[in-house]
């Protein structure tokens, strides 16, 4: 909770604000960076980048990686991390207010591409999503990283062992026989996403107005679901570090519904066409990005109460990238 008031303090700071023209212009890079294996690029030298992200813990994070990987290359870099849901980061992207984000094939195929089926192969789905954006809308997907923040369904172990419950079909069953044990907590865009719990509903052909559902902020299911009383089952993302932390059990997705959602480099086709030094610098750190080094991320500053900015630079501090300047 502290990181979650301390970034809602620094959004207030740097005025990012929402109004009728949209966002502000940014604040400075947090912390000071300078030249790892990243080292000074003279095309790059002072050029001014804006770097945006969404409003979650991963989401910030990974906003910092970018932004501090391009401040060692010599731009001249804006943070507008924090922006609130899907919809208004890619507003800001298409209407030239942010230069760069981390997006997600996922929502870029099925939100923003307007697309109902996701492709269940990673390397289909950024490609299919690659192409569509870019002829629908000049924008450019770096190649993703390897790890796949999706959607899934938790529990705790006492519930796993008192419902049986395994998969989402399993859980489907239980909806549709004994709601009330049911009980499932979701954030907003979740409730609504055809690739959140109405699309979910549909493929594992349960009513979706079945189960009792309460709407909470992202980080209090977590907590919520582990306890158990308020919330039986709770929407999670799988490399998030609480789920270890909090012993939460992932049900199955049986009928692989969820889509992949590896995060990409992306940026409008002018700025790619400008800055290709940009991808260069990049391409090395989305390699690194696996499940396993985003989920430790994550918990540090969940769990730990760390602040997204600092968990960022030391990361890339420890793989060399950059120095603490």
């Amino acid at each position: 909770m502290k990181s979650v008031v301390k970034s809602i303090l620094a959004v207030a700071a740097s005025g990012l604000l929402v109004a009728g023209c949209g966002l502000e212009s940014g604040g400075a890079v947090p912390l000071p960076v300078g030249p790892g294996s990243i080292e000074p690029i003279p095309e790059l030298d002072g050029v001014k980048i804006t770097v945006g992200s969404k409003d979650f813990t991963e989401q910030i994070t990974l906003g910092y990686i970018i932004e501090f990987a391009l401040t060692a290359a010599g731009a001249d870099v804006r943070d507008l991390t924090n922006i609130q849901g899907s919809n208004s980061t890619r507003d800001a992207q298409l209407d030239g207010q942010i230069d760069l984000t981390y997006e997600y094939t996922g929502t870029g195929w099925i939100n923003y591409l307007g697309n109902e089926t996701p492709l269940p192969d990673s390397q289909q789905q950024y490609e299919a999503t690659r192409d569509a954006d870019l002829a629908a809308n000049d924008m450019v997907w770096a190649d993703p990283a390897p790890m796949n923040n999706t959607y899934a369904i938790a529990m705790n172990r006492q519930t796993a062992e008192q419902t049986g419950v395994r998969t989402l079909s399993d859980y489907a069953r239980l909806v549709s026989t004994d709601p009330a044990a049911a009980t499932t907590c979701v954030e907003t865009e979740f409730n609504v996403r055809q690739d959140g719990y109405p699309g979910m509903a549909a493929k594992y052909e349960f009513n979706p107005d079945a189960a009792p559902r309460q709407i909470l902020q992202t980080g209090i299911i977590y907590q919520a679901t582990a306890d158990g009383n308020q919330c039986k089952f709770g929407e999670v993302f799988t490399t998030d570090g609480r789920i270890i932390a909090l012993d939460l059990v992932l049900l199955e997705d049986d009928r692989s519904f969820f889509p992949k959602y590896n995060p990409s480099l992306v940026m409008k086709k002018s700025f790619a066409d400008a800055y290709p030094e940009v991808l260069d610098v990049m391409a090395p750190i989305s390699e690194k990005l696996t499940d396993q080094v985003m989920t430790e991320l994550n918990r540090q500053v969940d769990v730990e109460g760390l602040e997204p900015a600092d968990v960022a630079r030391d990361w890339l501090v420890s793989e060399g990238f950059v120095t603490t300047g």
